[in-house]
């Protein structure tokens, strides 16, 4: 098989939400109850044409990442739950945003006792977006997961539940 044509699945990405504080994290694993979670880089472009130029140059200046979702509510499911509580009490502000992992299965980080359970991640600030709360068998939750600032690279363990920054 050779390795530079692997495609990697969407399985191999690791989403993971913390409940908990910023002190006192809990990280719970986005997964059973999701049916969609993407990433929308939303590179913000810049362009000048310059007098002596036919064509415009243009320069990529911001990111606006957002992470659209779709989840069946799971009362058991304590990602989704977080998520259902910011619509169902129009939580705003501070209290709609959570810290939330997106951590690259295929992509092995640290030294050869964290092989297996530690890798690369990029922590985000995100403001949590319920758009519509849905269905006639199955409940679902849809919205987005929008990022608050950059995102924070670094690593993530997913024996200890835990993110460390890049040094």
């Amino acid at each position: 098989m050779n390795k530079s044509r692997t495609v990697i699945r969407r399985h191999q990405y690791a989403d993971y939400l913390n409940v908990g504080t910023a002190e006192a994290a809990k990280w719970v694993l986005m997964g059973t109850g999701f049916t969609t979670l993407d990433e929308e880089p939303g590179a913000q472009t810049e362009s000048v044409k310059y007098v002596n130029e036919v064509s415009s140059s243009s320069s990529i200046v911001s990111y606006e990442t957002t992470f659209p979702f779709e989840a069946e509510q799971i009362a058991t499911e304590e990602a989704i739950t977080a998520i259902y509580e910011v619509g169902r009490n129009h939580y705003v502000g501070a209290d709609a945003e959570f810290e939330y992992c997106r951590v690259e299965l295929w992509n092995p980080a640290g030294a050869a006792e964290d092989a297996g359970h530690s890798f690369e991640a990029r922590k985000f600030v995100v403001a949590v977006e319920v758009s519509d709360f849905t269905g006639e068998n199955k409940m679902t939750i849809s919205g987005n997961l929008n990022a608050v600032g950059d995102p924070i690279l670094g690593t993530f363990d997913t024996t200890a539940l835990a993110f460390a920054p890049a040094a």
